[in-house]
């Protein structure tokens, strides 16, 4: 087995209470898979990661000073962002491309991509979340940044961001409001996917957990290149540092599941 590392931890100030996520932030895929049976382009499209996530993350772990985890494989491999048993969780078929080293997929395969890159992963988010709370000394904030494209099956998306949430609205509704006070934005609630999935990243780390959290969609084209993602790490950056200032963003507080 190659020396790949399935995160990348940023460290920071557990002070403020928040940690920042990343799933899908790296398109890299360990040696000994080689290109999956794909060609180059395929990894250069959102099929196989979130473009521009991982710029916006570190620009805002740096701007604000505080921890980030950071998925390192690209979700054609494994989709960090998935429960065990999601039938998503290894695609085969990704908007329309077929991914040859995928299907067959054997169980001992399968599992070996769990052990090897999805649990590592998790477990870092879980250690990260775990130590800003026992350092600060009160729940973390966790918001978890993703993209999504500008049109989907030919329909473009009006959405420059949504939020999304399953039944936790506490950091949701507040990032939704503060960033729809921008005149020039149209912000989805639950656009353009819904939040509620069981075993994500947000339902395993923070709905089954009580903490407060939000998972941010930006818009690919929004974020694709550096002038771009500058400008959303100076619209995001004082936003999410007035939401550390929340006490009720720092409580437990459970509201169950309406996941399917």
């Amino acid at each position: 087995m190659s020396g790949f590392k399935p995160f990348e931890i940023l460290p920071g100030d557990p002070s403020p209470s928040l940690v920042i996520l990343a799933d899908h932030a790296m398109n890299r895929l360990p040696a000994e898979y080689g290109d999956l049976g794909l060609p180059a382009e395929a990894f250069t499209r959102h099929i196989a990661y979130d473009i521009g996530v991982e710029e916006v993350t570190r620009g805002l772990s740096a701007r604000l000073g505080v921890p980030a985890v950071l998925g390192c494989f690209s979700r054609l491999l494994i989709d960090p962002n998935r429960g065990e048993d999601d039938p998503t969780l290894i695609m085969k078929l990704s908007d329309g491309m077929v991914i040859p080293s995928n299907h067959p997929l054997s169980d001992d395969e399968r599992e070996r991509r769990l052990a090897l890159y999805h649990r590592p992963y998790h477990d870092a988010v879980a250690t990260v979340i775990a130590e800003t709370w026992r350092l600060s000394g009160k729940p973390p904030l966790v918001i978890s940044v993703h993209s999504f494209t500008h049109a989907w099956k030919g329909i473009p998306r009006p959405w420059h961001a949504g939020v999304l949430w399953d039944t936790d609205p506490r950091a949701a509704q507040l990032l939704i409001d503060l960033l729809g006070a921008d005149p020039a934005l149209i912000v989805g609630d639950n656009e353009p996917y819904d939040g509620a999935l069981r075993g994500d990243t947000m339902h395993r780390h923070c709905s089954m957990t009580g903490l407060a959290h939000a998972l941010l969609e930006i818009r690919q084209d929004l974020i694709g290149e550096r002038p771009g993602i500058d400008a959303w790490v100076d619209r995001l950056a004082p936003l999410l540092a007035a939401m550390t200032e929340r006490e009720d963003l720092h409580e437990v507080q459970m509201h169950g599941s309406r996941v399917i």
